[in-house]
């Protein structure tokens, strides 16, 4: 016992000996400078993860009453359909707008070339604005070499050169919309910008939703486009 305490006053001892006042401040400033360099290294590598973008590709996020459908955009293959779908997004234009078309392999006459999709856009909620808009110009799949695989968005049109905000999602491969492909007469395809890569079953779950001679019925509201 009498050792145990000797100990004790010993450590006290010590304790009073090596660790001098002047000793203290000095161990207190070098722990203070350890925090700070420990600090500015922690905010360099907080501030570098912020800087750095999310993804290499722009990504949008379709939110539907079936759920969100989130789209990576390949701006480098179609710099001019890329940008002009990201101003309508940045303008609001698909606000309200809907999926309001679907072609599967049963509303389709047996003796022409198939596809199987749904269409979406303003066409049905905001007609005189998709008409008043001028038409983007074609980026065949010639061009850009995004082939219309499953889950691929494109643009809807008529005369190439006529798409502006009307788009579909292809559901399954539908190599008859790539340039030279059966489903267009002037054979220049349709203008690829994206893929799916989140929500392919939001995708079918509207494909399969009721439809009426090619018109989804009733159509699936989109409540907005949005960057991510």
């Amino acid at each position: 016992m009498l050792f145990c305490r000797a100990k004790k006053y010993t450590a006290v001892i010590l304790i009073h000996v090596f660790l001098l006042p002047s000793d203290c401040i000095n161990m207190c400033e070098k722990i203070m400078n350890m925090h700070k360099i420990f600090l500015s290294a922690a905010f360099a590598i907080i501030l570098t993860c912020c800087s750095s973008p999310k993804n290499k590709n722009p990504h949008v996020e379709i939110q539907t009453s079936y759920g969100d459908i989130e789209v990576e955009l390949y701006p480098q293959q179609a710099p001019k359909t890329v940008a002009a779908f990201l101003s309508y997004i940045d303008s609001g234009y698909y606000n309200k707008a809907s999926f309001y078309r679907v072609l599967t392999d049963d509303n389709q006459a047996s003796n022409a070339p198939k596809s199987e999709l749904i269409q979406g856009g303003i066409w049905k909620t905001n007609y005189k604005l998709a008409a008043a808009l001028p038409g983007i110009t074609h980026e065949s799949t010639q061009q850009t070499k995004i082939l219309h695989k499953d889950g691929t968005i494109s643009l809807a049109r008529q005369a190439p050169g006529t798409a502006n905000t009307e788009f579909f999602i292809c559901v399954g491969d539908q190599p008859g919309f790539d340039y030279g492909g059966a489903n267009n007469a002037d054979g220049q395809g349709y203008a690829a910008f994206g893929k799916v890569v989140k929500g392919m079953d939001v995708v079918r779950n509207i494909y399969s939703a009721p439809e009426y001679d090619q018109v989804l019925d009733p159509q699936i509201p989109i409540y907005r486009i949005k960057k991510l």
